[in-house]
C-alpha cells in the first residue's frame, strides 16, 4: 500500500466522482481508477459501489476513509511540526546564563524571543560560566551567557556586553566614605570571591587589577552575586562585581568604582550544531542590549 493511493482513495472518496477527483489530483481518469482497483485488491474489500450511475462508498469504505483521513491529516500536522522545528519556529530552546544576566539581558531578551516564537519550550538554566562549558560540549544547554570566559577548543564565543567592574564594600566599612577605591586598598581586604573552577575567566579578570605580590586574600567563596552581596553586608569582606550588581538593591552594602576602571564581558556561547531557534534568541539579546542603553 503506497501513501498515494491512500490520498487518490480520499480524494474519490470525498468527490464521490472519478472524473472530478482525477482534475483533483491533477491526473487522468484512467490511472487513478487502475490505482482505486489496485487498493481495493490489497485490502480485500471494495470501497466504493459503481452499480449505479453515481458512485458511492460501501460501508468498508466509510470506515476506510475515516481513518485513512486521519492518518493524513496526523501526517501533514507531522510534516508542518517538523518544518517548524527546522526553522526554529516550534521545538525546545535551552539557554544558560550567569547571575548577572538577570540584571542585565536576560528578562527583555526573553520577554522579546517569547512574543516572537510563542511556540518554542524556552528553558532557563541560571548556571556558573563552568557549569555551562560542561553543558554545552556534552549537549545539555544549546545556548550560555558566560561572563570572561577562557578560550576553549570547540566553543563558539560572540561579545555581547561589558561594563565596569565595581567595589562591593559593607556600608560601614573606612572605605564606603571614599567616591573611588584604588587597588591597592582593596588588597588589604579580605574577598568574597567565586569558585575559580566555576568562574574561571571572570576570577581571573578580578585577580588582574590588582599587582602580582598584592592579591587580596579570599576569606569566602559563593556562587551567586545575590549570595556575594549578602555576605558583603554581613561585613564578611569586600567583593568585586559587574556594575549592574547596582540593581540588585540590597541595604548593608554601598558600591564604588574602581580608580583603574577594570571591564568584564559577558559573551554568548554555543558549541556544537546550532539549534534552530538559538539565532532568533542571539538577535534578542542584542536588541536587549540596545534597548538598555537608550
Amino acid at each position: 500500500m503506497e501513501l498515494r493511493q491512500l490520498r487518490y482513495f480520499l480524494a474519490v472518496a470525498e468527490e464521490l466522482h472519478f472524473g472530478r477527483a482525477a482534475e483533483k489530483l491533477h491526473m487522468s481518469q484512467p490511472p487513478l481508477t487502475v490505482q482505486i482497483r489496485r487498493l481495493e485488491k490489497e485490502l480485500g474489500s471494495e470501497l466504493f459501489d459503481r452499480s449505479t450511475r453515481r458512485v458511492s462508498l460501501t460501508p468498508m469504505g466509510e470506515s476506510f476513509q475515516k481513518r485513512v483521513k486521519a492518518v493524513l491529516d496526523d501526517l501533514e500536522d507531522a510534516v508542518a511540526e517538523i518544518n517548524d522545528v527546522g526553522s526554529g519556529r516550534r521545538g525546545r530552546l535551552r539557554v544558560g546564563f550567569v547571575s548577572s544576566a538577570s540584571y542585565t539581558v536576560i528578562p527583555e531578551a526573553v520577554r522579546r524571543f517569547r512574543e516572537l516564537q510563542p511556540r518554542v519550550d524556552l528553558v532557563l538554566r541560571p548556571l556558573t560560566s563552568g557549569e555551562q562549558a560542561e553543558e554545552l560540549f556534552e549537549g545539555g544547554l544549546d545556548l550560555g551567557l558566560i561572563r570572561d570566559p577562557e578560550p576553549a577548543p570547540g566553543l563558539r564565543l560572540e561579545p555581547l556586553l561589558t561594563e565596569a567592574l565595581v567595589a562591593v564594600i559593607p556600608e560601614r566599612h573606612p572605605l564606603a566614605s571614599h567616591h573611588e577605591v584604588v587597588p591597592d586598598e582593596l588588597a588589604q581586604e579580605g574577598m568574597i570571591l567565586f569558585p575559580y573552577r566555576l568562574m574561571p575567566g571572570f576570577v581571573a579578570q578580578v585577580l588582574r587589577i590588582f599587582t602580582p605580590g598584592r592579591i587580596p586574600h579570599v576569606v569566602q567563596q559563593a556562587i551567586h552575586q545575590e549570595t556575594v552581596v549578602g555576605l558583603v553586608a554581613a561585613g564578611l569582606g569586600i567583593s568585586i562585581l559587574p556594575e549592574s550588581i547596582s540593581r540588585f538593591q540590597t541595604t548593608g552594602v554601598v558600591i564604588r568604582p574602581i580608580t583603574t576602571s577594570p571591564k568584564t564581558s559577558l559573551l554568548i556561547a554555543q558549541a556544537g550544531r546550532p539549534a534552530p531557534a538559538a539565532a532568533e534568541f542571539v538577535a534578542c539579546l542584542h536588541d536587549a542590549v540596545v534597548a538598555a542603553a537608550t
